[in-house]
């Protein structure tokens, strides 16, 4: 078993949810023909999802389905140092996940026809968010 891994740092993105698959395919060269890619964001007030990449009604949808499920200014959060959408991206990443596994195929991500990898911002004010990436062969 071997292992070849690498960080990456996003460009900044606005609160939504974001296809990033264009950006891994930039760093994922000279990887292993087959394996197991593990991408981890090292962040917890943003999550990665796997969803349609086809329609971006899906991204609107999504992003509005969580904030309906988690949303701001709620009495009970104690945790807003950072505003309003603080303790909410929290959960929020918490009910999404800051990780993935995705087979390797051929050199490339084995998604479905109509999959995408997405960052899923949940901050008004973000910053470059970064991602290691690990294949396991």
């Amino acid at each position: 078993m071997s292992i070849w891994q690498k960080e990456v740092v996003l460009p900044v993105f606005p609160r939504g949810y974001h296809l990033i698959d264009h950006i891994l395919q930039e760093h994922l060269v000279d990887v292993p023909k087959f394996g197991l890619l593990h991408l981890f964001l090292k962040h917890s007030s943003a999550a990665l999802s796997i969803n349609e990449n086809a329609d971006p009604s899906v991204r609107f949808d999504l992003e509005r389905s969580i904030d309906l499920l988690v949303p701001e200014n709620q009495k009970h959060f104690t945790h807003t140092y950072e505003g309003s959408d603080d303790m909410p991206a929290h959960i929020k990443c918490s009910l999404l996940g800051a990780s993935l596994q995705i087979p390797i195929t051929n050199g490339a991500p084995n998604l479905g026809t109509w999959q995408g990898i997405y960052l899923c911002e949940f901050r008004n004010n973000a910053k470059a968010r970064t991602l290691v990436l690990s294949i396991v062969y």
